[in-house]
């Protein structure tokens, strides 16, 4: 089982973003590599903080990891969060380090050279993808079509003159505290330590160029509106060896005609005759896995809700399916004819007419607190 992410920051839920920052720092510059050289436990725990760092600093991931723990990030097609390597870890969050390892250099670590050369992350790419209901409920394998710059053939690469090679260049001031020498990176290169020596005419600045690429994206059932999934390296290509980008595949869900979602339950408003309610009658109605016909009793009252178990959208977390509540509204007619309108009169008074309910009728207010129970 996945350890908390909250715990291996060694913070509490209501932390704020520089606390969570803060935190991460401590636990990144403590397990380090270049502190912990050959110490597996030590890149093992480096790995874990950048992963829970990458979730609690993200709000969006961390509202659903706050919800669904780390079932939110699971299912394939890749929510943000999992399995970070070190090429990752430093090109995303070199910069919190800050001057802890001679100024950003990681030495001797995943293609990071002892000088400071890092490997440039490509940028990333976001889309969105139109789900429908039956789609969100069950799963679904999407293909698109992405246009991602990719490195162009025939780009060659030299090192880079400004920095030698080494990714970023030094600076010495002279301050009232003596001669001070700082690190960046360097800005011809990008930290790559290699500039484009030849590239082709269909190739930019960068020896990049459009490519249309097709791209399958697995997603889990249970996604909501406004959920983001990663996948990884679908995004723009870098320059040289560096590490591709992401593809953000955001999720927006089109409306269904007759049901309506409600975490993992589903709604539906059945409205049925005031002789179908008085007779009793069976109804087909839509569900996610197609249309399902109920019975309704003799006499079944208007707001009466009907649960359908497992009916609903299988959750995100894995723990079955929610239901489907039918909602039974008994229609009033508007207009009557005359020999309608008499029957009516007549049974106004009548005993069967006459409201009675029994004390297992449950209230309107009961009826909604069982809901969400």
């Amino acid at each position: 089982m996945k350890e908390d992410y909250y715990d291996i920051l060694g913070i509490g839920k209501n932390a704020s973003a520089a606390e969570i920052k803060k935190a991460y720092r401590k636990k990144a510059i403590k397990y380090h590599p270049d502190k912990n050289p050959g110490d597996s436990k030590a890149e093992d725990m480096f790995k874990k903080a950048a992963e829970a760092y990458e979730v609690l600093s993200d709000p969006n991931k961390k509202a659903r990891y706050d919800q669904y723990g780390h079932a939110a990030f699971e299912g394939g097609g890749g929510f943000g969060g999992g399995g970070m390597n070190m090429d990752d870890i430093f090109s995303q969050f070199g910069d919190i380090f800050g001057g802890a390892f001679g100024g950003g250099g990681f030495s001797g670590f995943s293609g990071f050279g002892g000088g400071g050369q890092r490997r440039v992350k490509g940028s990333n790419l976001r889309i969105r993808v139109k789900l429908t209901l039956e789609e969100i409920a069950n799963g679904v394998e999407k293909t698109v079509k992405v246009k991602r710059k990719v490195q162009a053939e025939g780009v060659t690469y030299k090192t880079c003159d400004t920095c030698g090679g080494r990714g970023q260049v030094t600076k010495i001031t002279n301050t009232i505290l003596g001669r001070m020498q700082t690190a960046a990176t360097c800005s011809a290169c990008g930290g790559s330590g290699q500039i484009i020596d030849k590239r082709p005419s269909d190739a930019d600045a960068h020896g990049l160029k459009i490519s249309e690429e097709t791209v399958s994206i697995n997603i889990p059932a249970g996604v909501e509106d406004g959920m983001q999934l990663k996948v990884p390296n679908k995004g723009n290509e870098a320059p040289g060896d560096g590490i591709p980008g992401d593809l953000l595949v955001a999720i927006e869900t089109e409306e269904h005609e007759t049901l309506k979602r409600e975490g993992d339950n589903l709604h539906y408003d059945l409205y049925i005759s005031y002789s179908d309610a008085v007779l009793g009658t069976s109804k087909e109605i839509d569900t996610v896995g197609g249309k399902v016909r109920i019975k309704l009793e003799a006499g079944i009252q208007s707001g009466k809700i009907l649960r359908l178990r497992g009916k609903g959208i299988s959750s995100l977390n894995g723990y079955g399916s929610g239901d489907l509540l039918v909602h039974v509204n008994v229609w009033t007619p508007q207009e009557l004819n005359k020999e309608q309108r008499e029957f009516f009169e007549r049974m106004q008074e009548h005993e069967n007419f006459v409201p009675n309910p029994a004390r297992s009728d449950k209230s309107f207010f009961e009826k909604v607190k069982d809901m969400f129970s």
